[in-house]
């Protein structure tokens, strides 16, 4: 019967469990069996889930006291490399064998002797156990290096994507993708807050991914904060301070995440006060003054007024909220034109769509160029960088830099040649609006034609009792050419000059300009 006592130690990494030997259960039963088997006092039973590579393991660092304490003279493990995979560690046990406080060391399949040659050989394979740690990091690294250069994610899979272990790249998970596209698309319109971004995107449905042994659960905001600020919804990723061009599929544009950043950057924690809900609140500027027409509520009776509050003695009097309903009203009516004429003008812009399809094909042509050249100035950036011509700091600056036009130029290219309508988008969705204001002063929505004053107008004032504004943009246009509204006769032939006689108008597109005959 062996008198000395052991301390039975039992560990397992919790780096990653598919690569390991043994459980903590095996570990254990074989050890019980071979303290029966040699006849060894076990004093306790030890077990840690706790990787060896560096110091600082409590358990183990609690029995080597004990052992120095007296409590033990023996410790029974698996294998030498459970007790220390790196140098200190290793260190103290061989130093507690030295001043005798450890006097054995039992191993299943390992033998130990406590003499010189024994001590060299426990010391060797302490050795290949740190070896194996540090080559196993090295590998790691050299593997992450040659994945951040081909363009793969080297690390867990962020939200909305999924693991293709046959491809090894990450894909767009069909589940959430859509949802983290949704929210980055309502957070750049501005009018979320995070905090309704994830009140919103939880009502959709949108979690994080669950484990094993823990559900999935909402987002946060502070996960928000992050997520909304990760450029690998790009296409592109960030890793280590240095901007990298992904191979994945993007979930986002680039337009839309730099949208989303400006509204990140100017986002304001100050809440708008609580206002009454009158219906021209903030529209109108006083024409005398320049100061914000008010409204307030007078005998049953909403009235517009100037605030005063730059000229005191300002004389512009009130004016009837009626009377402000009237004249928008008039305002737009002035703008709507016959039925005919946008159909006329939308046949024409799908005539010019087609005579400009070889324009697209050139400028496709163009960024396709652009594109391989960026690339070459990103191959002769990295030459630099390893000839040591630059700092590390300028590098990863100039790189990130190369790494947004080259996305640039991709999405450009990929807009191309998926929409080549994209041009006359503008000028299409212009004379749509035409015939969305036609049918607008036909109805008697106030709301909606005070929205498309304050849409397509500027410089909106109020000066004796009169409404005053300068429609913007291809509208001017519109509202020089004439009161079409008030012509209810079929408009006449183009290049009629007679008296009373209306010519109609025509709207050319080149590319984004509007122009009239």
């Amino acid at each position: 019967m062996n008198t000395q006592r052991f301390f039975l130690y039992a560990r397992k990494s919790t780096d990653d469990t598919s690569r390991q030997i043994r459980s903590i259960g095996d570990q254990i039963a074989e050890l019980r069996e071979l303290a029966v088997k040699e006849g060894l006092t076990v004093v306790d039973e030890l077990i840690e889930k706790q990787t060896a590579k560096v110091p600082g393991r409590p358990v183990f660092n609690a029995m080597l006291e004990r052992i120095e304490r007296g409590e033990a003279t023996g410790i029974l493990a698996w294998h030498p490399d459970r007790l220390a995979r790196n140098s200190l560690d290793a260190g103290r046990i061989i130093w507690l064998i030295d001043t005798g406080k450890l006097s054995s060391l039992k191993f299943p399949n390992v033998p130990f002797e406590n003499t010189a040659s024994g001590k060299f050989m426990l010391g060797m394979m302490f050795s290949q156990s740190k070896h194996y740690v540090d080559n196993l990091s090295e590998n790691i690294k050299r593997g992450q290096r040659q994945k951040l250069k081909n363009g793969i994610w080297p690390i867990m899979t962020p939200l909305g994507y999924l693991n293709d272990r046959e491809a090894r790249v990450i894909v767009p998970d069909p589940v959430r993708a859509p949802l983290v596209r949704k929210a980055f698309e309502i957070y750049a319109t501005g009018n979320y807050t995070l905090d309704q971004l994830t009140s919103v995107m939880e009502d959709a449905g949108l979690t994080n991914r669950g484990t094993k042994n823990r559900p999935p659960t909402a987002i946060s905001r502070a996960q928000w904060h992050r997520l909304l600020r990760n450029p690998i919804f790009t296409g592109t990723f960030r890793f280590s301070g240095e901007m990298y061009e992904g191979k994945h599929e993007p979930i986002i544009t680039r337009s839309t995440f730099d949208a989303v950043q400006r509204v990140i950057s100017r986002r304001s924690k100050l809440k708008a006060p609580k206002v009454k809900p009158y219906l021209y609140r903030g529209v109108f500027r006083c024409g005398e003054c320049g100061c914000q027409i008010t409204t307030e509520t007078q005998k049953g009776h909403n009235y517009l007024r100037c605030t005063k509050r730059v000229k005191k003695e300002c004389s512009q009097p009130y004016v009837r909220e009626e009377s402000v309903t009237e004249q928008i009203a008039e305002a737009v009516h002035r703008l709507a034109i016959p039925a005919e004429w946008t159909a006329t003008m939308l046949a024409d812009l799908k005539t010019e769509q087609a005579a400009d399809a070889q324009a697209f094909e050139r400028e496709l042509a163009t960024v396709t160029e652009r594109r391989r050249q960026i690339g070459q100035k990103l191959d002769r950036l990295l030459s630099a960088h390893l000839d040591g011509d630059i700092t590390p700091e300028e590098y990863r600056a100039a790189k990130g830099r190369i790494v947004a036009d080259k996305q640039c130029a991709t999405e450009q290219m990929a807009a191309l040649t998926t929409n080549r309508a994209n041009r006359f988008e503008p000028v299409t969705r212009f004379v749509k609006a035409l015939q969305e204001v036609t049918l607008l002063a036909s109805g008697t929505d106030a709301v909606a034609k005070r929205d498309f004053l304050k849409k397509n107008g500027s410089n909106q004032t109020v000066s004796t009792r009169r409404l005053h504004w300068e429609p913007r943009e291809a509208w001017k246009l519109v509202e020089n050419h004439g009161p079409f509204a008030h012509q209810h006769d079929a408009p006449a032939k183009a290049g009629a000059s007679s008296a009373g006689e209306t010519r109609p108008m025509f709207l050319k597109a080149e590319r984004g300009r509007f122009e009239l005959p």
